[in-house]
C-alpha cells in the first residue's frame, strides 16, 4: 500500500495552462500518476498533454471523477480554487503554491474538515508513492519503492532525503512534504497515524525544524507509536529571533529551538539523526 495517493489516484491538475503546471502535468504523466483532466477558467476545450481542460471544477469532477486536485494557483487565487475542489467532493488537495494568506490557509482548513477531505500544504513539494503516482514535483523518478515513510516539513529537506536515501538502496513507501508555512492542512501527527496504519510502511522518518511546537507534539504520537521512528532537525544553528527560510522556521523566546525539540523526540523512544548521512546509517542499522 502507501497512504494519500497510489494506482487508484485520479487526478487534476487546476492551474494546467501555466507554465508550471503545463511542465509539472508531464513529469507527473512521466512518473505513473494517472492525470484525468485540468482546470483553467477560460481554457475550457483545449488540451494540455493530450488532458482535456475545463473551465470549472464541477465540469471535470462530472466527466471524469477524480479523487486528487493539485493547485498551480496564484496565492490570490488558492482559497477560492480549493474551495471550489472540496465543494466537489476531492478528497486529497495538493496546494503547491507558497506565500498563501494564512486567513486564507484556515478558511481552506475548516472547510476540509467539514468535507473530510485531506489538504497537503500550503508551500509543499507533494507527495509521491514511488512507481504509484507523483503529486507535485519530489524527484521520483530516481527513488525506488520500499519500506520507508517520510513526513517533512521542508521540501529540501524531503528532496535530499529522497537523494540519499535513494543513492543507499533505501526503498520509499511515501513521502510527504506536509508544508512549511506556519499554517498547515495537516499535522505531523495526522501524518504519523497513517504511516502506523499503513501495511507497506515498516520504518517512519520524520524530518523536522525549528519553529513552532510540531516537533514536541509529534513526539507524544511517536512515544505510542509500534514503529520505528527516525528524526533530523534542521537549524540547529539558527539564532533565536530570526526566520530561516520560510514562515514556519522561527525561535521566538527559545521555544522552537532544536535542542527543546530534539530532547522530546529522545524522550519519546525515537532515534535522532545529525545529518543525512547519520539517517541512513540508522536505517540501515533498524531495517
Amino acid at each position: 500500500m502507501s497512504i494519500l495517493v497510489g494506482k487508484d489516484t485520479r487526478l487534476v491538475v487546476q492551474g494546467i495552462t501555466g507554465n508550471w503546471g503545463r511542465r509539472q502535468a508531464l513529469n507527473m504523466l512521466e512518473n505513473g500518476t494517472s492525470i484525468v483532466a485540468g482546470v483553467s477558467p477560460g481554457r475550457g476545450g483545449t488540451e494540455v498533454q493530450g488532458i482535456p481542460v475545463y473551465d470549472s471544477m464541477s465540469e471535470a469532477v462530472m466527466k471524469h471523477q477524480p479523487n486528487t486536485s493539485v493547485l498551480y494557483i496564484p496565492a490570490a487565487m488558492v482559497k477560492e480554487a480549493a474551495f471550489e475542489a472540496i465543494e466537489n467532493g476531492i478528497k486529497t488537495i495538493v496546494i503547491i503554491t507558497e506565500t498563501v494568506p494564512v486567513n486564507d490557509t484556515m478558511k481552506i482548513i475548516d472547510l476540509a474538515e467539514q468535507y473530510e477531505a485531506w489538504v497537503i500544504g500550503p508551500n509543499t513539494p507533494g507527495i509521491v508513492s514511488p512507481e504509484k503516482a507523483l503529486v507535485g514535483f519530489l524527484p521520483a523518478a530516481t527513488v525506488q519503492a520500499g519500506e520507508v515513510g517520510i513526513i517533512s516539513r521542508s521540501g529540501t529537506l524531503a528532496i535530499e532525503s529522497l537523494r540519499f536515501l535513494s543513492e543507499s538502496g533505501i526503498g520509499i513507501s511515501t513521502c510527504c512534504g506536509i508544508g512549511g508555512d506556519l499554517v498547515s492542512g495537516k499535522s505531523q501527527v495526522d501524518y504519523l497515524r497513517l504511516l502506523e496504519k499503513d501495511d507497506q510502511t515498516r520504518f517512519i522518518v520524520l524530518l523536522g525544524e525549528i519553529g513552532g511546537s510540531m516537533e514536541e507534539i509529534a513526539a507524544e504520537t511517536i512515544s505510542t507509536m509500534t514503529k520505528p521512528v527516525v528524526t533530523m532537525i534542521a537549524g540547529r544553528t539558527a539564532p533565536p529571533g530570526k526566520r530561516m527560510g520560510h514562515a514556519g522556521a522561527i525561535i521566538s523566546q527559545g521555544q522552537g529551538s532544536a535542542v527543546y525539540k530534539i530532547e522530546a523526540l529522545k524522550k519519546a523512544g525515537a532515534m535522532v539523526a545529525d545529518d543525512f548521512w547519520s539517517l541512513v546509517e540508522l536505517i540501515k542499522k533498524i531495517q
